[in-house]
């Protein structure tokens, strides 16, 4: 996909309304600190259109970015990290939730999942809730660059068996430094939109 433009244009806190649109969505759900703004950038080549921070939690909103007003990507917020309250926590996950139950034009939800660690206890609850809510989450291994090309079959393994995912399931490695991945996340994000 060759991004024309893209831009941040609605920004969902805990009291708004979620915005009803008429173009296809797909989400991005993961941990604080897995790179959830590095692919967002990565993939529409820009250098901080999703903001990043070495601070993990950054994401506290619900954020639609429109991509060559063809699609939008839904970048959640980020969960399991973040030094906010569990009240705070309590609030997101309601977001969330409303969220993946309300949107008539989400598409596809992809699960962020560090290539380099065994998926959480918050990764495995939030993959089994996707599920429960519908969607059959790809899952994207993010920070690919990390680790050795020998180690990469023996992590998606790892992954796939802690999460204990659906037969079929896409796992797709990704590098934010390298782009490697990111043809691959467009070629399903075209047919899921298609």
């Amino acid at each position: 996909m060759i991004i024309k433009n893209a831009e941040l244009e609605t920004v969902c806190g805990i009291t708004s309304i979620l915005p009803v649109n008429d173009l296809p969505e797909v989400a991005f759900a993961g941990k604080s600190n897995v790179g959830k703004s590095s692919l967002i950038n990565g993939l529409l080549n820009r250098k901080s259109l999703a903001r990043t921070s070495s601070q993990p939690g950054k994401t506290q909103t619900i954020n639609f970015y429109n991509v060559n007003k063809e699609l939008y990507f839904v970048d959640l917020p980020g969960y399991g990290f973040a030094k906010v309250s569990k009240e705070e926590q309590r609030k997101w996950g309601v977001m969330i939730e409303n969220y993946l139950n309300s949107s008539k034009q989400l598409k596809a939800v992809m699960l962020l999942i560090d290539i380099r660690h065994e998926p959480s206890k918050n990764d495995v609850e939030m993959y089994k809730w996707i599920m429960h809510n519908g969607f059959n989450p790809i899952i994207i291994a993010t920070k690919l660059d990390k680790i050795k090309r020998s180690q990469v079959a023996k992590n998606i393994k790892i992954i796939k068996q802690t999460l204990s995912v659906e037969p079929g399931t896409i796992v797709i490695p990704f590098s934010a430094t390298t782009k490697q991945g990111r043809d691959e996340i467009f070629e399903v994000i075209s047919s899921v939109i298609s």
